[in-house]
Protein backbone atom coordinates (compact mmCIF):
# COMPACT_ATOMS: atom_id res chain seq x y z
CA UNK A 1 0.00 0.00 0.00
CA UNK A 2 1.11 3.64 -0.73
CA UNK A 3 2.66 5.30 2.22
CA UNK A 4 -0.45 8.07 1.80
CA UNK A 5 1.08 10.10 4.65
CA UNK A 6 4.39 10.69 2.90
CA UNK A 7 2.78 11.04 -0.52
CA UNK A 8 0.53 13.73 0.50
CA UNK A 9 3.60 15.87 1.93
CA UNK A 10 5.25 15.83 -1.10
CA UNK A 11 2.27 16.34 -3.47
CA UNK A 12 1.84 19.37 -1.45
CA UNK A 13 5.36 20.18 -1.65
CA UNK A 14 5.38 20.21 -5.28
CA UNK A 15 2.23 22.05 -5.97
CA UNK A 16 2.25 24.81 -3.63
CA UNK A 17 1.07 27.86 -4.81
CA UNK A 18 -0.28 26.51 -8.61
CA UNK A 19 -3.29 27.13 -9.65
CA UNK A 20 -3.84 25.77 -12.83
CA UNK A 21 -6.05 22.44 -13.02
CA UNK A 22 -4.24 20.34 -15.87
CA UNK A 23 -0.76 20.92 -13.98
CA UNK A 24 -2.16 19.57 -10.58
CA UNK A 25 -3.64 16.63 -12.54
CA UNK A 26 -0.50 15.62 -14.22
CA UNK A 27 1.55 16.24 -11.13
CA UNK A 28 -1.28 14.20 -9.11
CA UNK A 29 -1.18 11.51 -11.55
CA UNK A 30 2.29 11.49 -11.65
CA UNK A 31 3.26 11.10 -8.36
CA UNK A 32 0.42 8.40 -7.31
CA UNK A 33 0.99 6.44 -10.30
CA UNK A 34 4.64 5.98 -8.95
CA UNK A 35 3.56 5.87 -5.38
CA UNK A 36 2.14 2.08 -5.71
CA UNK A 37 2.63 -1.09 -7.45
CA UNK A 38 -0.70 -1.72 -7.66
CA UNK A 39 -1.85 1.40 -9.64
CA UNK A 40 -1.33 0.22 -13.85
CA UNK A 41 -3.48 3.32 -15.10
CA UNK A 42 -3.56 6.56 -12.90
CA UNK A 43 -5.28 9.81 -14.54
CA UNK A 44 -8.01 12.04 -14.79
CA UNK A 45 -10.64 12.67 -16.69
CA UNK A 46 -11.88 16.42 -16.66
CA UNK A 47 -15.31 17.62 -17.36
CA UNK A 48 -15.73 19.62 -20.26
CA UNK A 49 -19.27 19.61 -20.52
CA UNK A 50 -22.75 18.82 -19.32
CA UNK A 51 -22.57 15.09 -18.58
CA UNK A 52 -19.43 14.65 -20.91
CA UNK A 53 -15.77 13.17 -19.56
CA UNK A 54 -12.39 13.88 -21.64
CA UNK A 55 -9.39 12.29 -21.02
CA UNK A 56 -6.74 14.49 -19.02
CA UNK A 57 -3.11 14.07 -17.34
CA UNK A 58 -2.66 10.45 -17.18
CA UNK A 59 0.19 7.71 -16.62
CA UNK A 60 -0.21 4.27 -18.05
CA UNK A 61 -0.94 2.92 -21.23
CA UNK A 62 -4.07 4.55 -23.43
CA UNK A 63 -6.75 5.51 -21.90
CA UNK A 64 -10.44 6.04 -23.39
CA UNK A 65 -10.65 9.46 -24.98
CA UNK A 66 -14.21 10.30 -24.03
CA UNK A 67 -16.58 8.86 -21.62
CA UNK A 68 -20.21 10.30 -20.72
CA UNK A 69 -21.17 10.23 -17.53
CA UNK A 70 -24.00 7.41 -18.22
CA UNK A 71 -21.33 5.35 -19.12
CA UNK A 72 -19.07 3.19 -17.01
CA UNK A 73 -17.07 3.64 -13.59
CA UNK A 74 -15.93 6.93 -14.55
CA UNK A 75 -19.75 8.18 -15.57
CA UNK A 76 -20.68 6.49 -12.39
CA UNK A 77 -18.37 8.65 -10.06
CA UNK A 78 -19.37 11.81 -12.01
CA UNK A 79 -23.07 10.61 -12.24
CA UNK A 80 -23.49 10.32 -8.57
CA UNK A 81 -20.56 12.44 -7.32
CA UNK A 82 -19.38 8.97 -5.42
CA UNK A 83 -16.44 7.16 -5.08
CA UNK A 84 -16.88 3.90 -6.89
CA UNK A 85 -14.53 1.19 -5.56
CA UNK A 86 -15.16 -1.58 -7.95
CA UNK A 87 -13.58 -5.10 -6.70
CA UNK A 88 -14.17 -6.67 -10.04
CA UNK A 89 -14.45 -4.94 -12.81
CA UNK A 90 -16.34 -7.63 -14.82
CA UNK A 91 -19.16 -7.58 -12.47
CA UNK A 92 -19.52 -3.29 -12.81
CA UNK A 93 -22.85 -3.45 -15.40
CA UNK A 94 -21.46 -0.97 -18.82
CA UNK A 95 -18.20 -1.48 -17.16
CA UNK A 96 -15.88 0.20 -20.61
CA UNK A 97 -13.04 -1.76 -20.64
CA UNK A 98 -10.16 0.48 -21.93
CA UNK A 99 -7.08 -2.07 -21.17
CA UNK A 100 -8.36 -5.72 -20.97
CA UNK A 101 -5.83 -6.16 -18.46
CA UNK A 102 -7.50 -4.28 -15.81
CA UNK A 103 -9.28 -5.99 -12.75
CA UNK A 104 -9.96 -4.02 -10.48
CA UNK A 105 -10.96 0.14 -9.94
CA UNK A 106 -10.93 3.31 -8.07
CA UNK A 107 -12.53 6.10 -8.83
CA UNK A 108 -12.94 9.79 -7.07
CA UNK A 109 -14.71 12.90 -8.16
CA UNK A 110 -12.87 15.96 -7.83
CA UNK A 111 -14.57 18.85 -6.76
CA UNK A 112 -12.46 22.60 -7.15
CA UNK A 113 -13.26 24.72 -3.78
CA UNK A 114 -16.52 25.99 -5.24
CA UNK A 115 -17.91 22.76 -5.08
CA UNK A 116 -18.33 21.99 -8.66
CA UNK A 117 -17.26 18.37 -10.15
CA UNK A 118 -13.93 19.36 -12.38
CA UNK A 119 -12.72 15.30 -13.14
CA UNK A 120 -12.84 12.52 -11.48
CA UNK A 121 -9.54 10.36 -10.72
CA UNK A 122 -9.49 7.06 -12.14
CA UNK A 123 -6.84 3.93 -10.76
CA UNK A 124 -6.94 1.03 -12.62
CA UNK A 125 -5.40 -2.23 -11.40
CA UNK A 126 -4.62 -5.60 -13.09
CA UNK A 127 -5.21 -6.95 -9.66
CA UNK A 128 -8.80 -7.99 -8.47
CA UNK A 129 -9.89 -6.43 -5.53
CA UNK A 130 -6.58 -4.46 -5.54
CA UNK A 131 -8.48 -1.46 -3.45
CA UNK A 132 -9.87 -1.07 -0.16
CA UNK A 133 -12.08 2.21 1.84
CA UNK A 134 -8.31 3.07 3.08
CA UNK A 135 -6.87 4.16 -0.45
CA UNK A 136 -10.42 5.57 -1.10
CA UNK A 137 -10.31 8.09 2.01
CA UNK A 138 -6.99 8.87 2.11
CA UNK A 139 -6.98 9.69 -1.75
CA UNK A 140 -9.76 11.65 -1.05
CA UNK A 141 -8.04 14.01 1.27
CA UNK A 142 -5.17 14.44 -1.05
CA UNK A 143 -7.67 15.34 -3.78
CA UNK A 144 -9.01 17.72 -1.48
CA UNK A 145 -5.81 19.22 -0.59
CA UNK A 146 -5.24 19.85 -3.64
CA UNK A 147 -8.02 21.13 -5.38
CA UNK A 148 -9.93 22.87 -2.38
CA UNK A 149 -7.80 25.44 -2.86
CA UNK A 150 -8.47 26.49 -6.77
Amino acid sequence: MADYAALAKTVAALVEGEDDAVSLMATVACELHHADDRFDWTGFYRVVAPELLKIGPYQGGHGCLVIPFSRGVCGAAARLEQTQLVPDVDAFPGHIACASTTRSELVLPVWNGAGDLIAVLDIDSNQPDAFSQVDADRLADILQDVFGKI
